[in-house]
């Protein structure tokens, strides 16, 4: 009996020059995978253990396997512990590779933190594909956000085809009805901040269609990024609502930063 030889790794060259790991590249490249991003202040993530969350759920939907998050704490300190920075914009990515998966950790110059500027959103009739899942390929979603910025808005906001709103391109978004914070249920990723804010503030999970919003007092978006507030959606205009901006990040203050890595440097207890 004659087994087929194995086949040969990709070449691949970025500008001329052959890749180092070019196995690894190629897994990048292709695409296929899912992320979650987040906020690093002094070795601390708030809502660590929903980012570790979402990236083994993820995992075992796309790749049938789990992704220990003790496995994600070792390597997000590991790539801090190199770049010499204590607070960060991490990102913790997750590519298919082959009969497994590869984990690839970025990290950058922190956000700022407070309130980010004023936002102006357009609506599209798009919705992400698998939208509880924070994946790559987002093609869509920054093809019409590009628009939007091009058309003097800030972000695309994705509805559905009978005007549901979703969420925003890269964000989620709440609206304020006077009582109460109305995030829309249309099909959306639950982001990590939103997730964060809804049960310490008064909020109500329901779908809002666009003739709705009008009636709206407020709104806001978030993102690993931040929360900001948003002064328009197409034609209909909000006020910056201080009072609620100020009660939204005090609540979001009061969410506890957890620690990435153990005093010993190892990954600390799930």
């Amino acid at each position: 009996m004659t087994t087929s030889p194995a086949p040969a790794p990709a070449h691949i060259e970025i500008d001329g020059v052959p890749a180092a790991d070019a196995g690894a590249l190629a897994a990048v490249l292709g695409g296929y995978g899912h992320f979650t991003a987040m906020q690093v202040r002094d070795g601390r993530v708030k809502g660590l253990g929903l980012h570790l969350e979402r990236l083994d759920r993820a995992t075992r939907e796309l790749f049938g396997a789990p992704l220990p998050g003790a496995r994600v704490r070792e390597l997000l300190g590991r790539a801090l512990g190199a770049s010499g920075r204590r607070d960060a914009s991490a990102r913790v990515y997750v590519y298919e590779h082959g009969a497994r998966f590869l984990v690839a950790v970025t990290v950058r110059e922190a956000a700022p933190d407070g309130p980010g500027a004023p936002r102006r959103l357009t609506a599209v009739d798009y919705l992400r594909p698998a939208a509880h899942l924070k994946h790559l390929g987002g093609f869509g979603q920054r093809y019409h956000n590009d628009a939007a910025r091009r058309a003097g808005f800030d972000e695309a906001l994705l509805t559905t085809p009978e005007g549901e709103v979703a969420e925003g391109s890269v964000t989620n978004i709440a609206f304020w009805d006077g009582t109460s914070l109305v995030w829309p249920t249309a099909p959306h990723l639950t982001g990590i901040t939103m997730a964060l804010l809804a049960p310490r503030l008064p909020s109500v999970h329901r779908p809002v269609t666009l003739p709705e919003l009008p009636g709206f007092h407020a709104a806001f978006v978030t993102n690993s990024r931040g929360i900001a507030p948003v002064t328009a959606v197409d034609g209909v205009a909000y006020p910056v609502d201080e009072a609620l901006m100020e009660r939204v990040f005090v609540a979001y203050a009061e969410a506890p930063g957890e620690k990435i890595v153990s005093a010993d440097g190892g990954g600390a207890a799930d």
